[in-house]
C-alpha cells in the first residue's frame, strides 16, 4: 500500500487547520507557506476536503478554513479513503480482467479473498487513529524534542532563552 502525496498532504493540511489559533480559520496562502506547497495544490486538496465535509470555509478578509467536525471525530481511514480511495474494492477484479468480459477467476478466487482481508485489516488499523491522535502525538514529539516548526522553518527551542 502506497500513500499518495495528496493523501499525505491532505492529512498535513488538516493538522495545520486543526492547530490554527485563528478562530476565523487559516488561509490557503498560510497553509501553502507552512507546508511548502503551491497555493494551487493546497486549494485543490482543500476543495476535496471541503466537499467531503472535513473542513468548512469562512469568507471575508479574515476568512479561511476550519475543521467542520471535532478532530477526534475524523478518522485517518475516512481522510485517506476520500483523497485516495480504498486499497481494494469489489470493482477491482472487474477492472483487471484482461481481454475477457468477466474475470476468469471470479468463482472462488483466493487472491480476491486475500485482498479483502488486507483491506479489512488496513481499515481496522486506520479507523483506530483520529486527527486528534496525530495532533497529540505531534505536540508530545515537539515538547519532548524541543523542536518547533513554523512557516516551513525548523528552530531548536532553547528553554533557558525563553525564560529570560
Amino acid at each position: 500500500m502506497k500513500i499518495t502525496a495528496q493523501e499525505e498532504y491532505g492529512i498535513r493540511l488538516l493538522l495545520q487547520i486543526a492547530s490554527s489559533p485563528n478562530s476565523d480559520g487559516i488561509t490557503i496562502p498560510q497553509l501553502s507557506e507552512q507546508e511548502g506547497l503551491s497555493p494551487h495544490y493546497v486549494a485543490k486538496i482543500c476543495r476535496n476536503l471541503r466537499l467531503a465535509g472535513f473542513i468548512k470555509s469562512t469568507r471575508g478578509k479574515e476568512g479561511g478554513y476550519l475543521l467542520a467536525h471535532p478532530a477526534e471525530q475524523i478518522s485517518l481511514n475516512q481522510v485517506l479513503t476520500i483523497l485516495g480511495g480504498k486499497l481494494y474494492t469489489a470493482e477491482f477484479c472487474q477492472n483487471h480482467s484482461g481481454l475477457m468480459k468477466n474475470c476468469s477467476h471470479s468463482c472462488g478466487c483466493e487472491v480476491q479473498s486475500i485482498w479483502q482481508q488486507v483491506q479489512r485489516a488496513v481499515d481496522d488499523v486506520l479507523d483506530r487513529f483520529t486527527l486528534q491522535d496525530l495532533i497529540e502525538s505531534e505536540n508530545n514529539n515537539r515538547s519532548r524534542t524541543g523542536v518547533i516548526t513554523r512557516n516551513s522553518r525548523t528552530k531548536k527551542f532553547m528553554p533557558e532563552a525563553a525564560s529570560k
